[in-house]
């Protein structure tokens, strides 16, 4: 794949789709099609959990890739922006990470398949994101404290791992460490990234979106972007 792509891309330019979160929220959904009939009765509120909705609402998010290849997008990310136990901890659904990473990363297997036998036969990825979590393993988590942290460069590698296998075992072509606005995280995700590949085998190709917060051109944590690569 990695052979491929780099051939691809010295002959044209490719184009990555847009955001999914503001397309989910065209839908409208409530409530109970966040939950679904498997999370029916879940005891924490699921609206607002995106990811989720590749196992209760896939029919959406296919669409949703459906739409986006129609636009013309040569590349597909995942429905996986949280889908990290991290973020999933805010909504009690740790248990179903990997479940999330798998079928996200499926559905959009799906929806490029499903185009190119009906539209064309140029062919399309799968990017499998790995969104920023909702910690930051560089700043303090308390302004009396300077050396507090909310999370460790450990539990950042854990939560990265497995997502990363989810996506690789779902079918991504590549992977992404999207929207990132820590380096140190940055790092724990590429480390995880690193080790899944040594424990399946395989390699595929890495990119990295970084989060420049303002007019400055430096990330949330003060670096340029020179500082941060």
């Amino acid at each position: 794949m990695k052979n491929y792509l780099d051939k691809i891309i010295k002959q044209r330019i490719l184009i990555l789709d847009g955001a999914v979160g503001t397309m989910i929220q065209k839908q409208g959904l409530q409530e109970a099609d966040y939950r679904g009939e498997e999370f029916r009765d879940h005891p924490r509120a699921q609206k607002g959990n995106y990811d989720l909705l590749s196992l209760t609402k896939p029919d959406i998010i296919k669409g949703i890739h459906r739409e986006y290849l129609e636009a013309g997008a040569d590349i597909i990310t995942t429905n996986t922006f949280t889908a990290n136990r991290i973020s999933m901890a805010d909504y009690g659904m740790v248990e179903q990470v990997y479940n999330m990473n798998f079928r996200s990363a499926q559905l959009a297997r799906e929806a490029i398949g499903e185009f190119e036998n009906s539209a064309e036969s140029r062919k399309h990825f799968v990017v499998g994101t790995l969104g920023p979590t909702n910690r930051t393993a560089s700043m303090s988590s308390d302004v009396n404290d300077p050396g507090a942290r909310s999370v460790t460069f450990d539990e950042l590698v854990r939560a990265y791992h497995e997502q990363a296998s989810g996506l690789v075992d779902g079918g991504a072509d590549i992977l992404m460490v999207e929207t990132v606005f820590d380096v140190l995280n940055c790092k724990a995700a590429l480390f995880a990234i690193d080790k899944v590949f040594e424990e399946k085998g395989t390699r595929l190709p890495v990119m990295v979106s970084g989060t420049i917060t303002d007019a400055s051109g430096r990330t949330l944590t003060g670096q340029t972007l020179e500082a941060f690569l």
